[in-house]
């Protein structure tokens, strides 16, 4: 129903990109240059993505805090300006069609494309750590302070600890070094094994010498600050205390480090475990997608250019696989060049000749994922908690109740849904949707693609019955 109503009044147009991250700016900057008919819609009020979040507000000092990479978005968000792609801000996408039907909200109306083409640019989100005390207040990912960081300037008035594993840790550390923020510690999960699984990749790895170099720099940077730093974390657990206010909050992270208990008293504690592809648009269309398990998530299955096996939809940057922001801009090149070529705007030599030169810039780029994704890999017991501890924070579900779900018969997160509302809240099965299928997974005793995930359905973001109807 909700299709049709908004198939009625659709606008007409070739291309519409969904997500405004150096992924979608650069597929909308290549389909405007070829002369299509270009449409980038966007939740944000100012293109960037979460990566380049405000970067055409940020002041020279922002851009010296967050780091020469972040700046480097303001290159792609002036081509992406002068190229002549309409951009829609403040727009929230509630549901892609297979038949590329294109619904949106903005200002509490709805609006509808009906496009020839749709590149999905839906980037990453950050991995579930549901360890013990993670809902509680004062407890926030690494991504969603950083964000704070890149939009407003924000930073925690407490020094944090950062705890967790990944590359973001540290650079958002750094970051802090630099804005003068005291950090009081950070706690690396990574094991000794990590890093010596990961020397298999080191070759490929010094093929990308610049990335790594980048990464010393930012623990010298850490070290020379005197923050204090921990590696091979176990047991992590955020301890609590009763304000005045009589609320409880965050008041430390205690964990072991081989054998040897720590505890660490702080008001503000930062986690993070990675990335993760947002496959919710590509799980709503029914599109194939396969278990990885070198990343631990699931990714939509493309082909050379990110067609989905929906045609004429394609996914390109993280929302495919993470690969990074160089490496999505270049993806989404791409992809906005196979739309221009597939009608008709690009003639197939021109294609090939362009598509050559982004392909190998691309290889070099990802010559340090497999040392990353081995490096960094997220510990089971970081993935899948113990029974006691909360999985789906919206409903309150535990661990523990979704393996009682799996001894009365429940098979994977679609049924957990009905067994215990795992899922359904606000969020719709965003934060918890990973963990649920590693959950589920781990009490069967079989591999994630065995399980699956939830079942999508639009709206992909919350949407009152008011606002459908007022279409």
């Amino acid at each position: 129903m909700a299709a049709e109503l908004a198939s009625s009044s659709a606008e007409a147009v070739d291309v519409v990109i969904v997500g405004a991250g150096p992924a979608g700016m650069s597929a909308a900057t290549r389909a405007a240059r070829a002369g299509l008919k270009t449409v980038l819609i966007d939740e944000q009020d100012a293109v960037g993505g979460q990566i380049y979040r405000g970067i055409g507000r940020a002041d020279s000092r922002r851009k010296e805090i967050l780091g020469p990479d972040y700046a480097a978005g303001g290159t792609i968000a002036q081509a992406f300006a002068a190229s002549g792609a309409r951009h829609i801000t403040n727009a929230t996408v509630w549901q892609v069609t297979r038949e590329r039907g294109i619904n949106y909200l903005r200002d509490g109306k709805i609006g509808s494309f009906e496009a020839r083409r749709v590149i999905l640019a839906s980037g990453a989100m950050e991995r579930p750590f549901p360890i013990p005390g993670w809902t509680l207040p004062g407890v926030l990912t690494a991504g969603a302070a950083q964000i704070l960081l890149k939009s407003a300037g924000e930073v925690p008035a407490a020094p944090p600890i950062l705890a967790g594993c990944g590359p973001l840790l540290y650079l958002l550390g750094w970051q802090y070094v630099r804005a003068g923020v005291p950090i009081r510690a950070l706690v690396d999960t990574t094991r000794h094994e990590d890093r010596w699984r990961a020397k298999r990749h080191m070759l490929s790895a010094l093929r990308a010498w610049p990335y790594l170099s980048k990464g010393l720099q930012l623990m010298r940077t850490l070290r020379e600050a005197g923050v204090p730093m921990f590696d091979a974390a176990d047991d992590l657990r955020v301890e609590s205390r009763i304000g005045t206010d009589g609320a409880e909050r965050a008041s430390a992270l205690s964990f072991t480090t081989q054998g040897t208990a720590h505890r660490i008293e702080a008001d503000v504690i930062l986690l993070h475990q990675g990335v993760v592809p947002n496959t919710q648009f590509t799980q709503a269309l029914r599109a194939g997608h396969r278990w990885d398990d070198a990343q631990l998530c699931f990714t939509p299955t493309t082909d050379g250019w990110g067609e989905l096996d929906v045609p004429g939809i394609f996914m390109a940057g993280d929302g495919a696989g993470i690969g990074g922001a160089q490496a999505s801009a270049l993806q989404g090149a791409l992809a906005g060049l196979a739309v221009a070529a597939q009608l008709g705007a690009v003639d197939t030599r021109t294609r090939d000749l362009e598509a050559m030169a982004l392909r190998r810039d691309l290889a070099g780029v990802m010559r340090i994922r497999p040392f990353l994704d081995t490096l960094y890999r997220p510990r089971d017991a970081n993935r899948i908690p113990k029974d006691d501890i909360i999985v789906c924070r919206c409903e309150e579900v535990t661990a523990g109740e979704l393996r009682k779900f799996v001894e009365l018969g429940c098979v994977g997160p679609n049924q957990a849904k009905s067994f215990g509302r795992c899922g359904m809240g606000p969020c719709q099965g965003r934060m918890c949707g990973l963990t649920v299928t590693e959950v589920i997974a781990d009490a069967r005793r079989v591999s994630p693609a065995d399980v699956g995930y939830y079942r999508i359905r639009p709206p992909i973001k919350p949407l009152t019955l008011g606002e459908l109807a007022g279409e």
